[in-house]
């Protein structure tokens, strides 16, 4: 479907935000003051999503009549965070979804946006939807491409691939007469014959069509060579090499998949949610950056390291990246998106956490910008939509006003939801329901048709188990084990856990045969591990609490280095701007080789003293206790960071402190307080053994531990609440009283020369 000319914005404005891109080992403030510097006059967008492919198309049955359920979510998401953080207009936002994304449909809507701007403009593409690989004919090597809907499969009586080549597009994309230009691709090229990677769907072509371009296709191809007076080769090179014009963001790097996840009441692509929720965040560029990190880590956290975001462009191999730059210096979580005649707000809320969204129950909020009044208060929410109505009743609320967190409301009773694998035989699944039906807090689904926290399925490999439960697993590379390779008669299998995106969780694999039902009660504790962790990560608010805090992680020995910094966004800082050093990154994430030794540094810069709790998961699936590193007892003192002051953990050389196998993604999570943790620190000292100074140990009732964290936050909320009553069935955490700082990073298989490690982290 061709689409009709428009007049896109012509408007002064300042540059857009570079997607997140804070600590992507990147420099300063200094570089982002002189892009600021830099007006541009408009702020066009083209917004491309499709769920709607007919299965000639995508080349598998589509699952209740889309093959995706994510990329038109995909489109809103961005949609609504450029008109309400970015001040781009509705109708300079042009997008094509489901049957208006045809392949014609996209290129000549970026052949008139590329006639519509000029130097200095900001131009934005984003497209969500699937990815092939395509086998030309006379070819030697596969090509990528982005499947459209109209993007038929070759048949024999009609042999043309009637794709959007992704050289096609790297072409169009010179077209574009602005630097300020930036791409962002949530779709993927693997061929892995299947469209599940555990509970998550996969944004590709299960298999590699072969055929020849259309004449249209290959047409435009060259009319657009002469113009850019760029080759195809050259094309296709600067696509591996990351030099196309301006910035380009992808959901995966080559050949890695790229995957959306299913919440209650939407679906997302992993990588825009992440990357869009981060950016509700966003601060000015003088004062901050966006974390990229922090979005690619809460997309490992779900998907593993088989998804791998990646940045390339020349503006990031050049380090002048576009800068954050919107109305609320303090950023937002959400809008007022509509009013109902009976004055309830319709809340987008899409700057919250999924987790967080999907428990926010009757969380207050307060306008931006403000001076906290009128709270609004959620009574109902569905998807990335809440209705909510102001404390008292009667101020009158505008369309369009930004949101921001100020109490978070958690129920105590939240559970456990364990998608069981479809490649499990009937029976199998039938006995994996009943047994997890018995076990309280936790629930079961089918993997792709419902939200789960993690999946149960098992790995039919030898040599893969063997190595899982030996610890060493992938000390030679940086991939996480094939869990899905073929099987072979002498085959062993294992039962166990896995995350959303199949990683496995070593710990709860067991060599040898066993029933399910056995499994899964072998299991069980695990799954009290698990919750333990889905409650801690509720408590993340990094960009909503006023509780100014930062924190670092870095590296000791082999050489030092800092590897990830947090810090609270909507804290008052007092505290003087510093240089960020340049961090360690492994195709833009966060990595810690094997047998480094590491600590963290932590900085208060609130009015208040500040206590603190790390805790985190190891790559093995261990729950670890980080801090208080001194079991307490009832007369043990522990210090709080007096405002001001900066403290480590550890505060001296201890020797388990290194980075132990096997490869994968560990997390960690420092828990800050304006009050003591008072019943945590009570748990921790009746926990059975002793922690030694300054080491690092395994928690053994994690869930007892994380439910005295939540008592102690709820309790020093009490006194700052702006309501009276909370329901006995919830935790009401105040975001002036408290501050998660979470860590996610990848742990390579590559040894660090240290000597021998005894014990450690991973």
């Amino acid at each position: 479907m061709a689409v009709k000319r428009r007049t896109f914005l012509q408007q002064t404005g300042v540059a857009l935000a570079a997607l997140g891109l804070s600590e992507a080992g990147l420099v300063w403030a200094d570089r982002c003051q002189q892009v600021l510097a830099q007006p541009a006059r408009r702020k066009v967008a083209l917004l491309v999503g499709i769920n709607q492919y007919p299965e000639s198309v995508c080349d598998y049955t589509p699952v209740r009549g889309a093959a995706l359920n994510g990329c038109v979510t995909d489109v809103e998401l961005q949609q609504e965070l450029l008109i309400h953080r970015f001040g781009f207009q509705p109708s300079d936002i042009l997008t094509l979804t489901d049957q208006a994304a045809t392949r014609q449909g996209i290129e000549e809507s970026l052949l008139l946006l590329s006639q519509q701007v000029t130097a200095g403009d900001v131009v934005l593409f984003h497209f969500s939807g699937l990815g092939s690989q395509v086998q030309l004919e006379g070819g030697a090597d596969f090509q990528q491409s982005l499947v459209p809907v109209d993007g038929l499969l070759p048949t024999a009586d009609h042999p043309v691939i009637q794709d959007l080549m992704l050289d096609t597009l790297g072409l169009l994309l010179r077209t574009v007469p602005t630097d300020q230009l930036i791409t962002v691709l949530d779709t993927a090229y693997t061929r892995l014959g299947r469209t599940l990677q555990g509970n998550l769907r996969i944004r590709s072509r299960p298999d590699a069509p072969t055929g020849m371009l259309t004449a249209a296709e290959q047409e435009l191809q060259e009319r657009l060579s002469r113009q850019t007076h760029f080759s195809l080769a050259q094309i296709n090179q600067q696509w591996r090499s990351g030099l196309l014009p301006g910035i380009v963001l992808q959901a995966a790097a080559a050949n890695r998949i790229a995957t959306e996840a299913q919440w209650n009441g939407f679906s997302a692509g992993l990588f825009t949610y992440a990357l869009t929720q981060q950016l509700w965040w966003a601060s000015p560029a003088t004062t901050l950056w966006i974390s990229f990190s922090q979005a690619m880590g809460t997309v490992k956290q779900t998907a593993g390291i088989e998804q791998q975001p990646a940045i390339g462009g020349q503006a990031a191999q050049k380090q002048k990246l576009p800068v954050v730059s919107s109305f609320n210096s303090a950023g937002a979580d959400g809008v007022i998106r509509a009013l109902d005649d009976d004055g309830r707000a319709q809340l987008w809320l899409a700057g919250l956490p999924a987790g967080v969204l999907e428990n926010v129950g009757a969380s207050l909020f307060s306008l931006a910008g403000t001076d906290n009044t009128p709270l609004l208060q959620i009574r109902s929410h569905e998807g990335l939509i809440a209705k909510a109505r102001t404390w008292d009743g009667k101020t009158p609320l505008q369309v369009g006003q930004l949101v921001q967190e100020a109490v978070r409301i958690l129920p105590r009773n939240i559970g456990l939801t364990v998608a069981i694998d479809t490649g499990l035989e009937r029976i199998e699944r039938v006995d994996a329901t009943s047994a997890f039906a018995s076990i309280p807090r936790v629930s079961s689904v089918l993997a792709g048709e419902q939200p789960a926290d993690f999946l149960f399925g098992k790995i039919q490999s030898r040599p893969l188990l063997a190595a899982a439960l030996s610890s060493q697993a992938l000390l030679a590379n940086d991939d996480t084990p094939n869990l899905d390779e073929e099987t072979n008669p002498s085959s062993q299998s294992s039962y166990g856990l896995f995350y959303p995106g199949r990683g496995a969780i070593f710990n709860t694999l067991n060599q040898g045969a066993e029933a399910v039902k056995t499994a899964v009660n072998r299991i069980t504790p695990q799954l009290k591990t698990l919750l333990a962790i889905k409650l801690l990560r509720l408590t993340q608010n990094q960009g909503s609490s006023r509780l100014g805090v930062r924190a670092s992680l870095e590296i000791l020995a082999p050489q030092e280095r800092l590897i990830l910094q947090q810090e609270t966004v909507r804290a008052q800082r007092t505290m003087p701007t510093t240089k960020v050093a340049t961090l360690l990154m492994a195709e833009g994430t966060p990595t810690l080789a094997v047998g480094s030794q590491i600590q963290y540094r932590l900085y208060n810069y609130s009015e208040h003293p500040v206590y603190f709790l790390l805790l985190g998961l190891d790559t093995k699936g261990n729950a670890l206790i980080f801090y208080p590193n001194l079991a307490p007892t009832s007369t043990t003192v522990i210090n709080p960071i007096a405002p001001g002051e900066t403290v480590t953990v550890p505060q001296a050389h201890a020797a388990n402190w290194l980075v132990q196998p096997p490869a994968g993604i560990a997390e960690t999570h420092l828990v800050c307080s304006r009050a003591p943790f008072t019943q945590t620190y009570q748990v921790l000292a009746e926990m059975p053994g002793k922690i030694p100074a300054q080491e690092v140990a395994v928690l053994l009732n994690p869930l007892d531990v994380v439910q005295a964290i939540l008592h102690d936050l709820h309790q020093a909320s009490s006194e700052l609440l702006p309501i009276s009553e909370v329901p006995s069935d919830m935790y009401a955490l105040d975001v002036n009283a408290w501050a998660t700082l979470s860590f996610v990073y990848q742990v390579s298989g590559i040894t660090q020369e240290l000597g021998e490690a005894k014990g450690g982290i991973a």
